[in-house]
């Protein structure tokens, strides 16, 4: 059985930082690409950042220099370091697992920035 566990989601103010953490089982997690994707409310879920199986990275330009995604294959485990929080960052947020022909969601994680 496959599993994604996001984790680290709160409430922040803005300019505040969050790590979130997404651990996988019932998969070869070394095998996989890795996402961070967010739905806010009211709007269809998008693409953060990407990280492959080989490290490199990509971000959407409403994260990058902020957000930095990162991954242990020893832990199976994803992270997503948040900087600088806005209050349009506010949002669920979700981790995905993608090969070439699967493809895993988690159940989400919600953050909520507000002073």
């Amino acid at each position: 059985q496959v599993q994604l566990v996001e984790s680290g989601g709160g409430l922040v103010q803005p300019g505040g930082s969050l790590r979130l953490s997404c651990a996988a089982s019932g998969i070869l997690f070394s095998s996989y690409a890795m996402g961070w994707y967010r739905q806010a409310p009211g709007k269809q879920r998008e693409l953060l950042t990407t990280i492959t199986r080989g490290g490199s990275t990509y971000y959407v330009d409403s994260v990058k220099n902020r957000f930095t995604i990162s991954r242990d294959n020893a832990k199976n485990t994803v992270y997503l370091q948040m900087n600088n929080l806005k209050f349009e960052d506010t949002a669920v947020y979700y981790c995905n697992a993608a090969t070439y022909n699967r493809e895993y969601w988690g159940q989400g994680t919600r953050v909520t920035v507000s002073s």
